[in-house]
């Protein structure tokens, strides 16, 4: 499984990708489309990982 800091790290890049991606292409650009997809099922990941956390803490 993807470490906590590593996966925030990753969506932030992704995040900053899309934004940039946005302001050259605008919304309906295919590559913001595809980089949108991307950002979501990061953003999924994240939620499944600190949910199932929450459920089952360690400690």
């Amino acid at each position: 499984m993807i470490r906590d800091d590593i996966l925030r790290q990753r969506l932030e890049e992704d995040r900053q990708k899309l934004y940039d991606l946005q302001a050259k292409y605008g919304f309906d650009h295919a590559s913001v489309l595809k980089q949108s997809m991307i950002l979501d099922e990061l953003i999924n990941q994240y939620n499944r990982h600190f949910y199932v956390r929450e459920k089952n803490p360690i400690a």
